[in-house]
């Protein structure tokens, strides 16, 4: 019964201390695509750590799990793990069950709530700038709309759109619209929306647990960074910085008061900074750190059967 009380333990340290230690690093604000990956690696180990322990607690509660989950291993495996029939794990099994049911419950309703949002969002895109005769649906991929404030955004789906303001148009100059597009282009690509919508749903799922929280406060600023960063290569820094300016100008961002916008003069104070990029070895050394937290949880499941194997 020492392993999934260990798996738990496991989780547990991992979503306390790994946010900690990517909040005080300063390399994800030089290397965002790298962040991405360790936040979503240490979300995967917490979540695998729980699934694992559900999974020892069932066969140690449940003798008909038991004999399913080691019908193939040998006798001394069975007995390596000593998984005795306990209160405790019939509790932690249902309890961890119900956690991962209401998991998916949750992401279920992400996955619809946006999908109504973008239903909703493309009929209002069909009465703002209607078709012209002839004209195929989706046969833009830009889109322009009469409006008094600059703004643009990336409307995804099978036929993925920008759609710009006039206003964006007439405050964007030179090749800032240019930047502003490859910016969306890149959280397409990236399918950077799956991102936001599976941590939005673990954190709303879960809202007292912090480690998801901080997964999806990091997700929206990370994605934004990682598509800066595919429009700076393009169309040099001070473009897509001056773009966010006239993009977001009018919105009070760069005031002393904090709105819901206050990423952005923090974005462009990084891209202006010009921070080098880490070597490519760094970055491959985080890389494969990061990959190693999902590891850890398996390694620990497994050590009892490939120490009774010999």
């Amino acid at each position: 019964m020492m392993v999934p009380v260990a798996l738990l333990l496991l989780g547990v340290l991992t979503a306390v201390f790994a946010p900690r230690m990517l909040a005080r690093a300063e390399w994800p604000e030089r290397e965002p695509v790298v962040a991405l990956w360790a936040w979503q690696c240490v979300v995967a180990g917490v979540l695998l750590c729980c699934a694992l322990s559900m999974t020892f607690s069932a066969a140690a509660a449940w003798q008909a799990v038991r004999g399913h989950l080691f019908a193939p291993a040998p006798r001394g495996v069975v007995e390596a793990y000593a998984l005795g029939q306990t209160p405790w794990a019939t509790v932690t099994a249902v309890a961890l069950a119900c956690g991962g049911a209401w998991t998916a419950v949750m992401l279920t309703r992400e996955i619809a709530l946006a999908r109504a949002r973008r239903a909703r969002r493309r009929a209002e895109l069909v009465v703002r700038a209607p078709l012209l005769p002839g004209e195929e649906p989706g046969a833009d991929r830009l889109v322009v709309l009469e409006g008094e404030r600059p703004d643009a955004w990336w409307l995804p789906g099978t036929a993925p759109q920008l759609v710009v303001t006039t206003a964006a148009l007439r405050r964007l100059k030179g090749r800032q619209l240019d930047a502003v597009l490859a910016h969306e282009q890149g959280h397409a690509r990236a399918r950077h929306d799956w991102l936001l919508h599976c941590s939005a749903a673990l954190a709303a799922g879960f809202p007292q647990v912090p480690v998801f929280a901080a997964f999806r406060d990091e997700m929206h600023r990370l994605v934004e960074l990682a598509a800066d960063d595919v429009a700076s290569r393009r169309f040099g820094r001070l473009t897509i910085a001056l773009a966010l300016v006239e993009l977001n100008e009018d919105r009070g961002v760069f005031g002393p008061c904090p709105t819901a916008h206050a990423h952005v003069p923090q974005r462009v104070h990084r891209l202006l900074a010009a921070r080098p990029r880490l070597t490519a070895g760094r970055r491959l050394r985080l890389t494969a750190a990061a990959a190693l937290v999902p590891v850890v949880p398996l390694l620990v499941a497994f050590v009892p059967a490939l120490r009774a194997l010999g």
